[in-house]
């Protein structure tokens, strides 16, 4: 949708003097910082210096009763299956991806019952046609549980670990495919995420999903993207974790237990010629909505509460692959992969053997249950995060029509519960973060006594709890 010209004839006007007095917040919460401009990169300006949220109490007992024992157990429980390839039986109980898919199923529907009646499951599943690595029509299957907010149940977050696994051969379905970390450690993320979800209220939707057919072309994610999309959903954020068990690249190096990494593209890939030319004109490569998520989860997840360092990489993936985020990036949701930060590539898409001495295979003995358990903790506190808080801002435009040295921005009213007000936040074009926020209140419209060619703005918004949203990056206005 494109940006509304329509906005409130409420306006915040914010001249150089106002700006000091902004160092006191307009918004309690528990996020508040002293106006210090060493404190902000030694960058001055209007505001305050942007701080990390810290975790609440309620987050915090959620995150202890993530059980690194129970992910370790079904990691086990997906390997016994033999192999999980998308090809590979569907009718066996004990071998294959279908008694795998049925195992998980299973599991999500025990979680649901804990809920309330606010978790639903399904199993979502189609016929894809011949297609590459597909030889013939092949039914692939999904199994989605849905917990339903309470406040803002439009919202959707969306976490997903892919259940197939492949050896060497990709088309050999019928091999020893254990794939402990591609992708067993993902789906148990998504399961104790899901069990630890259930039987708490948020106020935005969670959807806990163990897609297939990852190995052969992201077909179980796409189908599902494609289904979000047609039915209008608004996906405001989607993690695929794949490959998130191994703390060790088992090669010698030091092993990094306490590191997480987490991908996101930056220029989308649905933009249009339009939107390239605008983004050539006036900049804007490093702030897509997929970017503004990692700097989101960074924000929340990267503290004492996950024991946890997330560090952000600036690529869709890495070379040569690519996950089931990918699938919600090219419907045009905000999407990230998150995964361990040193792999090691003979304990992946590798034939069980032992070759000159080494030892291949994605097997369970090369996965660190510990580390998988502080994977699913960075996902808990950034899903707490997004459902509690506020909605992403819509409709978010720079006015661009006229030459100023100062800066107005306007965007859409959020509809959600809770809602306080606004807070515009701004850093040097050359740095990676948001250095500074300006409280405006409760507003759709702020002018900020800074030059937009010389800075980058954006915008979030604040709850009466002090949760604050992800980014939304303003779309320029040159009529």
């Amino acid at each position: 949708m494109e940006p509304s010209h329509q906005h409130s004839g409420r306006r915040t006007f914010l001249t150089a003097s106002a700006a000091a007095a902004l160092s006191t917040p307009l918004l309690a919460g528990p996020v508040l910082a002293s106006d210090s401009a060493d404190s902000a990169g030694g960058v001055d300006g209007p505001g305050r210096p942007v701080r990390p949220q810290r975790p609440e109490r309620e987050l915090r007992a959620l995150l202890r009763e993530i059980d690194s024992r129970r992910i370790e157990a079904d990691i086990l429980r997906m390997v016994a299956f033999g192999t999980r390839h998308t090809l590979s039986t569907q009718t066996d109980p004990l071998r294959g991806i279908g008694a795998a898919v049925e195992w998980v199923h299973a599991r999500l529907q025990a979680v649901a019952a804990t809920s309330g009646g606010r978790m639903t499951v399904e199993k979502q599943s189609f016929v894809q046609p011949v297609s590459p690595r597909i030889p013939a029509p092949t039914t692939i299957t999904n199994v989605i549980a849905t917990l339903r907010g309470d406040a803002s149940p439009a919202r959707l977050y969306v976490v997903t670990g892919h259940l197939d696994s492949r050896v060497t051969d990709v088309m050999n379905a019928t091999g020893d495919a254990p794939g402990a970390d591609d992708d067993a450690s993902g789906v148990a993320v998504v399961l104790e995420l899901a069990r630890v979800f259930a039987a708490r209220r948020t106020r935005g939707t969670l959807v806990f999903a163990v897609v297939s057919g990852e190995e052969q072309g992201l077909y179980g994610s796409a189908h599902m993207a494609a289904e979000l999309k047609e039915a209008g959903a608004d996906v405001q954020a989607m993690f695929s974790n794949d490959i998130v068990g191994a703390s060790s690249g088992w090669d010698g190096t030091r092993p990094e237990p306490h590191t997480v990494r987490l991908f996101v593209e930056g220029v989308p890939t649905t933009e249009t010629p339009q939107e390239a030319a605008l983004r050539q004109s006036v900049g804007g490569e490093n702030d897509g909505h997929s970017r503004q998520l990692g700097r989101f989860v960074k924000d929340v997840a990267e503290n004492d509460a996950t024991g946890m360092k997330v560090r952000v990489i600036w690529r869709r993936d890495r070379y040569l692959r690519g996950s089931d985020h990918i699938s919600f990036i090219r419907q045009g949701y905000p999407a990230a992969r998150f995964t361990e930060p040193r792999e090691n590539y003979a304990h992946e898409h590798q034939d069980v053997r032992v070759e000159n001495g080494v030892r291949y295979g994605d097997l369970p003995e090369f996965v660190d249950f510990d580390y998988t358990a502080r994977v699913a903790k960075v996902n808990a506190a950034t899903l707490w995060s997004l459902s509690q808080g506020p909605g992403t801002p819509k409709n978010v435009i720079i006015d661009a029509a006229t030459l100023t040295n100062d800066t107005t921005l306007h965007w859409d009213r959020g509809t959600d519960p809770g809602l306080a007000g606004y807070e515009v936040v701004w850093r040097e074009t050359t740095a990676p973060e948001w250095t500074h926020a300006i409280d405006v209140g409760e507003t759709t419209t702020a002018t900020i006594p800074l030059a937009k060619d010389n800075v980058q703005f954006g915008l979030r918004a604040v709850d009466r709890d002090g949760r604050r949203s992800p980014v939304a990056f303003p779309r320029a206005a040159t009529t």
